[in-house]
Order: structure tokens, then sequence, then C-alpha cells
């Protein structure tokens, strides 16, 4: 190893809506955040980046604001995103004096020319040498150990907080491909309207994550569950607690996880005879934070009459799929989007 190798630590990043991963080459997963920046509004100073931020989410003064810079899964301000990479990656990359670091990143397969631009820009003035971007789906096959080289179909479905990817590979390609604006967040916000129209009981962020992790599902739990929770009653504008149940939040999610299994079904439609041959034999393949969601798998399984099988550590399958392409690059670089440095 040379003194090149010792500084040069490339990194991968999985810039998601909801989490920001960042692997550093031999030393695995040095960044596990939530893609939040706390920032005064008066002069614009960064106050906090990552979890510290999240725990400001709905509880800051006026003067303070928690933001999360990416919106379904692209970045929404470009400042901030710069601002928190930039975080990330000094965190990381102690000797940031010395060389610039080579950096992987995984975006969403339905990304724009101007979006990809976007992150491309933000992660050069945040510090990288070269950046490289691997749509999700991709990077997560490779993630979960699929070989993407054969010439046989897969197909990955990785949902996150701002978006579903739905892809079939083959042969290191995209076959077909399915990316809707449609993940963590639209569940969040269907949570918080029930709530809302039902009880008149306005719930924040924050709740409405801890209700769908706590009790949310996409089919019929052998055992149904139930929580309390508090929020505001919008009548009496006082605070007020309440039980709500599993059924009701299932209920409550109908819309975006129906959306998801449309998106599943439109893009098996498109698939070629002889890989949904593969597919009926090897199963759907599920990665990222939001399809834990209880019973998902088995609402797909229902609708599909498919496999599906929630991958092993589903949340870091995109960044460990960034870092297998930095760890061999001469034999994955073919998978990158073009345009890359």
């Amino acid at each position: 190893m040379g003194l090149f190798d010792l500084f040069a630590n490339d990194i991968g990043i999985d810039l998601g809506t909801a989490n920001t991963l960042v692997y550093v080459k031999g030393k695995g997963i040095q960044v596990n955040e939530p893609s939040v920046v706390a920032i005064n509004i008066h002069d614009k100073n960064v106050l906090a980046i990552g979890g510290e931020a999240k725990r400001m989410l709905g509880r800051t003064p006026g003067a303070i604001r928690a933001i999360r810079p990416m919106k379904d899964g692209v970045i929404a301000d470009f400042e901030l995103t710069e601002k928190m990479l930039e975080a990330f990656i000094k965190k990381v990359h102690k000797h940031g004096f010395f060389i610039r670091p080579r950096v992987v990143i995984g975006v969403p397969s339905g990304i724009t020319e101007v979006e990809k631009r976007a992150v491309r820009d933000s992660a050069e003035r945040a510090g990288a040498k070269e950046v490289y971007l691997i749509a999700e789906p991709m990077a997560a096959a490779i993630g979960m150990g699929v070989d993407v080289e054969a010439p046989t179909g897969n197909m990955v479905i990785d949902i996150g907080g701002g978006t579903a990817e739905i892809a079939v590979i083959s042969m290191r390609g995209i076959v077909t491909d399915t990316s809707i604006r449609v993940g963590g967040d639209e569940m969040d916000e269907s949570i918080i309207l029930y709530l809302k129209k039902t009880y008149n009981l306005l719930v924040g962020e924050r709740t409405a994550e801890e209700i769908k992790i706590k009790v949310g599902s996409a089919f019929p739990l052998e055992q149904e569950l139930d929580m309390e929770i508090k929020g505001r009653d919008l009548v009496a504008g006082i605070p007020k607690t309440l039980k709500i149940s599993s059924t009701e939040i299932r209920e409550a999610l109908n819309e975006p996880v129906s959306a998801i299994v449309e998106a599943v079904k439109q893009s098996l439609e498109r698939t070629p005879p002889e890989l949904s041959a593969d597919i009926l034999e090897r199963g759907i393949l599920m990665s990222g934070g939001s399809s834990q969601l209880k019973g998902l798998d088995e609402r797909l399984r229902q609708e599909t009459n498919l496999p599906v099988n929630v991958v092993e550590d589903p949340m870091t399958c995109v960044v460990r799929g960034t870092a297998a392409v930095l760890e061999d690059f001469e034999r994955y670089h073919h998978v990158l989007l073009p345009g890359g440095n």
C-alpha cells in the first residue's frame, strides 16, 4: 500500500431523503444519520446536522428551523445539501487537505439530468475529486449480493423515504425501471392527514413516523396492535391523548401502499417473458427503510403471486452497493450512470 492509498479514502454515499449513509473504503459504514439540517433563519448559520438536527424537528423556537434538504430522493435545497454533505465528508475524511476522495453516490433511477448535475455539483463543492452516480436499485442489488452481470432477471424494489424504485436487472443493466416519488414520507403524511380528518388531532412528522413504525401495516396482522398518541386538538386547541389501532393506520396508509403495489404490477407487465420466468423462480427482493413496513411483503405476495423477500439489513443495501463498486471499480464501472467524471 502506497502513500496515495493511505490518504485517498474513496467514499460511497446513499444520499437519502430520510437518512444519509457514508461508507469509507477499507473502513466500512462510518455515517448513518438523518438527512436533516438545523439553521438559524436570520443569519443562515448551520447549527446542527444529522441526528442532532432531527431531534429539533417540530420543537425549535422561531429563529431556528430544522430542514430536510432532500425531497423525493432528490435535492430540494442545494445549499443545505452541500453543507450536509460537506459535514459528513469531513467527518469521515480526516485527511481532506491531502487528497480529495473519489465518491460514488446512489440516486433514484428516475432522476433528471438537472437533478444529476445538482448532486454532482454538491458533492464536488463538498470536497469530492471525482463523482460517479449509480441508480439506487442497481446499487441495492449489488449490495444484496446479486450477480448483476449474469444473464438472468432479478427484480429489486428499493423503498426509501422519498421514492420507491422498482427495477428488473440483467447483464449489468436495468431492463425495466419504475421510479415513483412515494415512500416513507408519503406514508407519514397520510397518517397526519388521517388523524386530522378523523379525530381533529394534529401530530408532527416525528410522531407520524413513530406511529408508522410501531403500528403501521400494509396487510392484516395476526394480532392487531394499538398505541397511545399525543397531539393537539384542532377544535379546543389543547393537547390531547388518543388510542389508535393498527387497523385504522392500515386504512390511513392504503393510498401510498397501493401506489407502490401498482408500480410493481406495471413493472412486471413490462418485463420480457424470459426474465419474468427468472423472477417467478427467484422472487422479488426488497430493500430500503420503508420496505420494513409490517405486512408489505405479504401484500405484494398476495397481489403478484410471486415470492417476496425483504433482505437482511435493508437500510444499508444501497450504501453497501456503492462500497462494492469502490472495492472493484474495474468490474463495476459499467453499471454507473453515464456522464460521470
